[in-house]
């Protein structure tokens, strides 16, 4: 007589809880900042010239700065970056 037994095999699953997404998985949107027009390209008067945070560049002669720091044109005529004292400047060279 041959006894034969059943073997009851438990088979435990490895699981979390739910818990959602991570809390600091968020992206601001973005801000659209930096040089709009490059040194030798033309610019009329109002055209946005840098959008930035803070002062990175400086207005020179033709510029001017709103109170967003952004750096836009008053005057028709070529964009010029320069370096005076280590601070970057940008000019309008007016055509003639």
């Amino acid at each position: 007589m041959s006894l034969v037994f059943a073997q009851i095999v438990i088979d435990y699953m490895a699981h979390t809880k739910a818990q959602g997404s991570v809390k600091g998985n968020r992206d601001s949107i973005s801000k659209r900042l930096g040089v709009k027009l490059y040194s030798g390209q033309k610019v009329e008067p109002g055209n946005i010239i840098v959008r930035q945070k803070g002062t990175k560049f400086f207005p020179g002669g033709g510029v001017e700065m709103g109170k967003d720091f952004t750096l836009f044109a008053v005057d028709s005529g070529i964009v010029s970056f320069k370096q005076r004292r280590g601070k970057k400047i940008i000019e309008i060279t007016k055509l003639n």
